[in-house]
């Protein structure tokens, strides 16, 4: 039982570091689901305190990546379709352009949606900087605690 639980921990972790860059995929709650599984194998030995800790921490995450691209756009001035332009054109941009349309797909959906809500060319310009700010910050913060979740991972199924 315990590889049936650290198998499907490894794919939770995996899918977890790409819901980091994918918007469908709640990346940090599922690479705290893959630590939740290696602790309860005979492999893992978390600490309650850490459990906790990263529990918190992917939660918070996850509401704040959808609170920071819609106040970095409000920052900016943008509008909901710039919000909307920036998680279309990430979604595109990843398949038709990978891997810089990671990068680039939000700011050109952004741009797009702010410039099809009626704004002038430089005031969409803007919201849309502030958009891919928002994106930037949010996929940062959610890599940044799916990566310390995955370390906690690893030491606990592999290296220990």
């Amino acid at each position: 039982m315990d590889y049936v639980l650290l198998s499907l921990g490894i794919v939770l972790v995996i899918l977890g570091l790409l819901g980091c860059v994918l918007p469908v995929i709640p990346g940090p709650p599922l690479s705290f689901a893959a630590l939740l599984l290696v602790h309860f194998t005979s492999f893992g030995n978390i600490s309650t305190n850490v459990l906790i800790a990263t529990g918190i921490a992917a939660a918070v995450v996850t509401i704040l990546d959808y609170v920071f691209p819609v106040w970095a756009t409000k920052k900016f001035g943008g509008s909901k379709r710039g919000v909307w332009g920036a998680t279309i054109g990430l979604v595109v941009g990843l398949f038709l352009f990978p891997p810089f349309g990671i990068i680039v797909g939000p700011l050109i959906g952004a741009l797009l949606g702010e410039l099809t809500a009626g704004q002038t060319h430089n005031q969409a310009i803007k919201s849309a900087l502030g958009s891919f700010i928002g994106f930037l910050l949010g996929t940062g913060l959610k890599f940044a605690v799916s990566g310390v979740i995955t370390y906690y991972f690893v030491m606990e199924a592999f290296v220990r």
